[in-house]
C-alpha cells in the first residue's frame, strides 16, 4: 500500500456543512478542506420513479485493496475490461492505449490514437467498447484534436505486432467544444446501446445552458454518431443540459443513469439523469430553490471530491475523487441516497480518476498522479483491483 499523505477521516454527519473555495475542475491536489461533509438527500424528478426491487444496501460499507493490477503508468485516464480477460487503459499525454494482462501486470501497447493534441486537461480521454466487441473488435475513444473534441471508433487487431494494433480513427462525431479545461471526456454505451458521452463547457459557462452547444451536455448517439431515437429534443444530440464538466456515467440495475460533475467553488454533485433536463450550471451550483433546475441526489464541498469515473455495484454508486484523493460510497434506494455517502481511502493512493465495476463485488480503480496536479510516488500511477461493500 502507498501511504502517500496524512489521511483525513471523513465526517459524515449531514449537519456539518461548511464552505469551501477555489475551482474544482481536476483541482490542484489536497487543501486544507479535506475531511468535511457532504450532504446526501433526495433529487425528486431526477429520473423515472419508483422504487428499486431490492432492499437498499446498508448504510455503511467496506472497502479493500486486493492488489495492484499494474503500475508505472503515464496520465491514465479511461479503463475497458475486455470480455476474455484484459483491461486497455488510455494515456491522456501520451495519446496511447495499452493492454494490461489483469493476471499479470503485464502492459503492451496497441498503439497511438492519431490526431490528438494533449493540452490542459484535454487529450485521449474515454474509452468504450463497441457494443458488438466480440464480432467487430472496436475500440471507441474520446479526445481532444486540434480544433474540438471528438469522438473515434478503431479496429482492434491483437494478432498484428504491439504497437500497431490500432486502426486508423474513424470519426463519429465530432464538434464538441474544447478548452484548456472541462473537456468531459467520459463515454460509455448504455443499456439501450446507445453511446453515452459527458461534456464540459470548455470554460465558456454559457454554453451549458445553450441547447444548441455540445458543450457542458450529456449527449445521446447512435454507435454511428447520429443523435439515438427517443432523444428529448428532435435532431438532437443533446440528452441533458446545464453540466459545468461530467466525467462519470453510470447506470443502476433498473436502467437509470447517473454522473458526476466537477462544481466550481463550492459544490460537486451526483445526479440522477432525466432526459432534457436542466442540472442548473452557471446559474446554479449543487442545490437550487428554482424548480426549473435538477437537484444533485448527493453533493460534496469541492475540496472532498472532484469526481471523475463513477460505478454502479449491488446498489451502491462508487466515485472516484481527483482532489478529493478517496473514493465514496453512495447507497441507493431508487433514485435516492439511502444514507449519508461514506469515503475511503482517503490519501492513500492520491488523486483517483476512473472507476469500472469489475463483476460481483470488485472494481477496477485508476489513480492519476502523474496528471500534472499529483504528486507521483514510486510505481505511479496504477490500476488497483479493490474488494467493495
Amino acid at each position: 500500500m502507498i501511504v502517500r499523505r496524512r489521511a483525513v477521516p471523513a465526517v459524515l454527519a449531514a449537519a456539518a456543512l461548511l464552505l469551501a473555495a477555489g475551482c474544482s475542475s481536476d483541482g490542484p491536489g489536497p487543501s486544507s478542506g479535506a475531511g468535511r461533509t457532504p450532504a446526501a438527500g433526495t433529487a425528486p424528478g431526477t429520473a423515472p420513479s419508483g422504487r428499486a426491487t431490492a432492499p437498499p444496501p446498508p448504510a455503511k460499507g467496506s472497502v479493500k485493496v486486493l492488489r495492484t493490477v499494474a503500475r508505472d503508468l503515464k496520465t491514465p485516464w479511461g479503463l475497458a475490461a475486455l470480455p476474455g480477460g484484459g483491461l486497455l487503459v488510455s494515456s491522456r499525454d501520451d495519446g496511447t492505449i495499452v493492454r494490461i494482462d489483469d493476471r499479470t501486470g503485464r502492459t503492451t501497447e496497441l498503439g497511438t490514437v492519431s490526431g490528438v493534441a494533449p493540452a490542459g486537461e484535454g487529450g485521449l480521454l474515454g474509452i468504450a467498447l463497441s457494443p458488438g466487441f466480440a464480432s467487430d473488435h472496436m475500440i471507441y475513444a474520446y479526445f481532444t484534436s486540434a480544433s474540438d473534441n471528438r469522438i473515434v471508433r478503431m479496429l482492434y487487431d491483437e494478432h498484428k505486432p504491439a504497437g500497431e494494433q490500432l486502426g486508423a480513427p474513424d470519426t463519429v462525431f465530432k464538434g464538441i467544444p474544447k478548452g484548456f479545461i472541462h473537456n468531459g471526456g467520459r463515454i460509455a454505451f448504455g443499456p439501450d446501446g446507445m453511446l453515452y458521452a459527458g461534456t464540459g463547457e470548455s470554460g465558456e459557462r454559457g454554453l451549458a445552458q445553450d441547447r444548441k452547444s455540445l458543450g457542458g451536455k450529456i449527449l445521446r448517439l447512435t454507435p454511428e454518431g447520429e443523435p439515438a431515437p427517443g432523444n428529448p429534443f428532435p435532431g438532437s444530440p443533446v440528452y441533458s443540459y446545464g453540466h459545468r464538466n461530467v466525467q462519470g456515467l453510470a447506470w443502476d440495475g433498473r436502467q437509470r443513469l447517473f454522473a458526476s460533475e466537477f462544481g466550481q467553488d463550492t459544490w460537486d454533485e451526483l445526479n440522477a439523469i432525466k432526459p432534457g433536463g436542466d442540472y442548473g450550471w452557471p446559474k446554479a451550483e449543487g442545490r437550487s430553490s428554482d424548480p426549473a433546475f435538477q437537484n444533485p441526489l448527493a453533493q460534496w464541498h469541492t475540496d472532498d471530491a472532484s469526481p471523475s469515473g463513477i460505478a454502479y455495484v449491488n446498489g451502491v454508486i462508487w466515485m472516484a475523487a481527483l482532489k478529493g484523493e478517496r473514493l465514496w460510497r453512495v447507497p441507493l434506494d431508487g433514485i435516492r441516497a439511502s444514507a449519508p455517502p461514506q469515503a475511503f481511502l482517503t490519501g492513500r493512493y492520491g488523486r483517483l480518476r476512473t472507476v469500472v465495476a469489475a463483476g460481483g463485488d470488485r472494481l477496477w480503480l485508476v489513480t492519476s498522479n502523474t496528471d500534472g496536479r499529483g504528486r507521483p510516488a514510486k510505481g505511479d500511477d496504477r490500476v488497483l483491483e479493490v474488494r467493495v461493500r
